[in-house]
């Protein structure tokens, strides 16, 4: 073993221990790690996502936890320049489910065995706040032994505050890029990280479990960007971190732009399992419709959710946030099967359970 390798593993081992490396340490594996020079007679990549295995095994055992994803609308009042359901976007087929619509998908996913529903949408201003302070009671009246995650954009603490009263327990909102140069050159001057970081922090005042994250591969990202996102998430402490490769859709001004790298995306799942042990960790869809090993690989580097998807499927489609997305097979709450198939060939257990982060207690 040569010296950059010696020292390349000497930071996975630091950060193995004590759950910590500072900017410099986190950008310093992040630019080195696939340099062969630093992998001499091991590989490191393989090391760290074995690393981060064991640290999700350590706190969750061999358990997957899945959460039956209801795709609300795909009608958005922003403009973000990477997603296909952006407002200015003259081709997509919009759409928004009704109550009824919401509540039985919920019905189909208890009687599958779901234990916790998430409804995700485009912020869509028909969604007023006493519309989903009845949908949202309704089902924690209906289904008490469920958690409701939530992922429907930035809000005033006021609504946020109705949220968590109705009965709602997990907010998702990734914060996309904690580098505000970056941060803008994904979005419309109208969009301020200033904002993202003000809701994350009402989330969690509010006892919300917070869901922060990030695209791996977005156009202009750098690695300094990717070490300050890693440093962010470690700082902020969220119950839960979504990551996923970016990629491109064809109705946005990034079409062209290639997708996040698998490997890179695995990396910083496997780095947020070692800086966050106890963080709930999705392997997305993204990093299954790019790679048909994509979610696998995820999930032996330290993830531990799956969302199948419980939309009605004559909506699918429609909410296409980049091209490629898959909703149908082993994507689709229907493919249960298959997928309990396909966790036991690698040595994990499907979970029905609603999988709270264990340092998580409601107010």
């Amino acid at each position: 073993m040569n010296k950059e390798t010696r020292s390349l593993k000497e930071k996975i081992d630091k950060l193995y221990e004590t759950s910590n490396l500072d900017y410099d340490e986190i950008l310093f594996v992040v630019q080195n790690i696939f340099k062969t020079e630093y992998n001499d007679g091991e590989n490191l990549f393989d090391y760290i996502c074995s690393k981060a295995n064991e640290v999700r095994f350590r706190n969750y055992g061999n358990k997957v936890f899945l959460r039956g994803l209801i795709e609300v609308t795909n009608i958005c009042k922003n403009d973000c320049y990477y997603c296909g359901i952006r407002c200015s976007n003259p081709n997509v087929d919009r759409y928004r489910l009704t109550r009824e619509d919401i509540l039985e998908c919920c019905a189909e996913g208890y009687e599958i065995g779901y234990r916790t529903f998430v409804m995700q949408g485009g912020e869509d201003p028909y969604y007023d706040d006493e519309w989903m302070f009845e949908v949202i009671k309704e089902i924690r009246d209906t289904y008490p032994d469920c958690a409701i995650t939530l992922s429907l954009g930035e809000k005033s603490y006021e609504t946020y505050k109705k949220y968590y009263e109705a009965g709602g327990d997990r907010f998702l909102l990734r914060h996309e890029s904690i580098t505000e140069e970056h941060y803008q050159k994904l979005h419309p001057e109208t969009m301020k990280l200033s904002n993202r970081l003000r809701c994350l922090k009402d989330l969690k005042d509010l006892g919300f479990q917070v869901g922060a994250g990030f695209m791996v591969g977005s156009p202009y990202q750098t690695d300094e960007n990717l070490a300050r996102d890693l440093a962010f998430v470690k700082e902020f402490q969220p119950h839960m971190v979504g990551i996923g490769p970016f990629i491109p859709h064809e109705d946005t001004k990034f079409k062209d732009f290639p997708h996040g790298d698998l490997n890179l995306t695995v990396l910083m799942y496997a780095m947020t399992r070692l800086l966050l042990p106890n963080c709930l960790l999705p392997a997305t869809t993204a990093v299954a419709s790019i790679d048909p090993n994509g979610r696998a690989k995820s999930l032996l580097a330290g993830c531990n959710v799956i969302m199948p998807n419980l939309s009605p499927r004559r909506f699918r489609k429609s909410y296409s946030l980049y091209n490629g997305k898959l909703s149908t097979g082993k994507e689709a709450a229907e493919y249960n099967d298959e997928l309990e198939a396909d966790l036991a060939k690698i040595g994990l257990q499907v979970e029905y359970i609603r999988g709270d982060n264990i340092q998580w207690r409601r107010k």
